[in-house]
């Protein structure tokens, strides 16, 4: 009778004191893992780029990522060293209110020319992955510098991450 109560105290105890060294804060109380400015325009996307003047498709299912960058929205088709798309990777001017952004003679760290992006657009729950998924889309034209007559449609999805999905 005395082991089974030492057995059940020494269970209690342990139980007791996992839940007390669980609960300390160690620090973190104060913690606020919070978001950036421009969480809700952020992700990746699966973006096929196209000629608006011929209708011509450029570049089919480039990825992109729009990020964060001390508070301002950024786009690239960066992948490590390379690029996927049309050597894109930019600063944004971002309306949050409406998911809208646009760049005016914006600097093109990829390839240092200059690019305009209007009628840029998230749509949430706009779009459709691969396998059928409801994703959100983005759409923006662009002009680059070094070819100021023709315009560029980007148009494409949110990546899910499902591997029936990847391109």
């Amino acid at each position: 009778m005395m082991k089974l109560r030492n057995k059940i105290a020494f269970i209690a105890l342990s139980f007791g004191m996992l839940t007390f060294t669980a609960c300390e804060e160690d620090g973190y109380g104060d913690y606020d893992a919070g978001g950036t400015a421009t969480q809700a325009m952020n992700g990746e996307w699966y973006i096929t780029i196209t000629d608006e003047a011929s209708g011509e498709v450029q570049v089919e299912n480039a990825l992109h990522k729009t990020y964060d960058s001390n508070g301002r929205l950024f786009i690239t088709d960066r992948l490590g060293t390379g690029f996927t798309g049309w050597w894109l990777e930019s600063a944004l001017d971002a309306d949050l209110s409406n998911l809208t952004f646009t760049a005016t003679d914006e600097m093109n760290f990829a390839d240092e020319s200059a690019v305009t992006i209007t009628e840029g657009k998230i749509i949430k729950n706009g779009g459709r992955s691969t396998s059928g998924v409801v994703v959100d889309s983005i759409y923006f034209k662009a002009v680059f510098d070094y070819e100021p007559t023709q315009t560029l449609i980007y148009a494409g999805h949110k990546r899910t991450g499902f591997e029936e999905d990847e391109h």
